[in-house]
């Protein structure tokens, strides 16, 4: 049995919810296995949707802006919205490790007129993401 990986199904294919694509991939995307800095994360997964500058984008749909954005100011708000998903925003929960996802999220919050100091730790992220069902991948 062959076990297809999140992230080669989003670099290949767009999907669509409501007209909104679901996943957004730059198009040179690694395997986030190899994704070691939270800007790597942020230029391989995330600017794709978000921009290279953190505005987002309109245009099917509205893409948020992370950039200057108050949202960020509890690290707990992002870190959640990257391992669930939030509307047409795709979950990395298993896709992503819990280090990957505090390292984008406290780059983020750091950069793009972010100015957010307080680190979100691995171990954070790890007891926030609960366990794995068989179908969440």
């Amino acid at each position: 049995m062959h076990t297809i990986k999140a992230w080669a199904v989003a670099a290949s294919v767009a999907l669509s919810v409501g007209g909104v694509p679901s996943l957004c991939l730059a198009a040179d995307a690694a395997d986030p296995a190899q994704l070691t800095t939270g800007q790597q994360v942020y230029a391989h997964i995330c600017q794709a949707c978000h921009m290279a500058d953190g505005r987002g984008g309109v245009g099917a749909g509205t893409i948020p802006a992370l950039a200057s954005n108050p949202h960020l100011a509890v690290a707990a708000y992002p870190a959640t919205v990257v391992m669930n998903g939030k509307g047409a925003m795709p979950w990395f929960n298993g896709v992503l490790s819990p280090a990957q996802i505090a390292d984008v999220v406290n780059y983020v919050r750091a950069h793009f007129g972010n100015h957010y100091t307080d680190a979100l730790t691995p171990q954070t992220v790890g007891s926030m993401a609960g366990p794995l069902k068989v179908d969440d991948h």
